[in-house]
């Protein structure tokens, strides 16, 4: 996904004015480049572009409409946004706007169904009929919403609306883990504490059978690909994970699938990815690990450094004002 931000505080956004780029125009001409240089819309693709205007409150009504047009340019380039991530989100686009999460989207060309959006936990029961009847997906992100507490995502209900829901992990500083099966297993055991008014809450619980549709199909329809990904059937990628009947799956041989979504997360047994073995006995064949770890050490660093040294500017600027 390439992401951006336009929109600083000094023009009422969120992000800090120096973490934004300003010039839409060079905006959209760097997803252009991108999406004509590396954008494979092959059915079985492992490299496809999105286009992801980082949300509502960091981007421009206008950039978000050029965005949409530009990705409706080429064949399979989908669209990618935060939306109504907590009540601050709803608040700004109310007063801002003055409209909920469904007339935002229509007022940016965005409910339609090349679109999917982060988290929505605060979507209401017409936001989900709009939802539904433009085709939009959700990325569920239980762990980033709890990390920052931001609510409880309306799962079953947004399932029920027959809207597509995957799972996601949001971004490295608000999950600090991406370990999808977690996910997974959070979000069975997040829907059973939300809130609800009737006496039978349960029928808000999520299954861990649903779960893995979230982990697999969900995910699929979410991008449109789900005539391609998500099922282990003749002509679909050859994408299989498989974990072993470890110690944590003790008394689990009755319901396998429930020690998986409800024991504490394995080490992945087995990984094959369109038909090629990344991970086998609990190691990594596709790559040299020691080598990925030390060049992330390294990376990490660096941008520590950077960021420092960015700090140390904005400082002096301060003082010099």
């Amino acid at each position: 996904v390439r992401g951006c931000m336009s929109l600083g505080r000094s023009r009422g956004g969120l992000p800090p004015d120096e973490c934004v780029e300003e010039d839409e125009g060079a905006i959209l001409e760097d997803m252009t480049r991108l999406v004509e240089r590396y954008h494979d819309p092959d059915p079985l693709s492992m490299l496809r572009i999105a286009l992801g205007p980082c949300s509502p409150f960091s981007v421009t009504k206008d950039l978000m409409r050029d965005v949409a047009r530009l990705a409706r340019r080429y064949d399979g380039v989908l669209l990618h946004t935060h939306l109504a991530e907590n009540e601050n989100d709803i608040e700004y686009c109310s007063t801002r706007f003055g409209e909920r999460p469904k007339d935002y989207i229509a007022s940016v060309e965005w409910d339609k169904n090349d679109c999917w959006f982060a988290h929505c936990v605060q979507l209401d029961h017409e936001d989900m009929l709009h939802f539904a009847k433009c085709g939009c997906g959700i990325a569920h992100c239980p762990s980033s919403n709890m990390r920052l507490g931001s609510g409880i995502a309306p799962v079953k209900q947004l399932l029920r609306h027959s809207i597509p829901v995957g799972l996601g992990a949001d971004g490295s500083a608000s999950n600090d883990n991406s370990h999808l099966l977690s996910e997974a297993r959070m979000a069975v055991l997040l829907s059973r504490v939300r809130p609800c008014a009737s006496a039978s809450c349960n029928e808000n619980w999520l299954t861990p059978r649903e779960a893995l549709y979230l982990a697999t199909l969900g995910g699929a329809k979410c991008l449109n690909r789900e005539d391609h990904l998500g099922k282990i059937i003749p002509g679909y990628a050859a994408d299989i994970v498989g974990w072993g009947t470890s110690l944590g799956f003790l008394g689990c041989a009755s319901d396998p699938l429930a020690g998986l979504f409800l024991t504490a997360p394995s080490k992945v047994t087995m990984s094959v990815i369109n038909g090629r073995f990344v991970v086998w006995d609990e190691e990594f064949v596709a790559l040299n690990l020691d080598s990925v770890v030390r060049e992330a050490e390294e990376a990490s660093q660096e941008l520590l450094r950077l960021a420092k040294e960015k700090q140390n500017e904005n400082e002096s600027r301060e003082k010099g004002l």
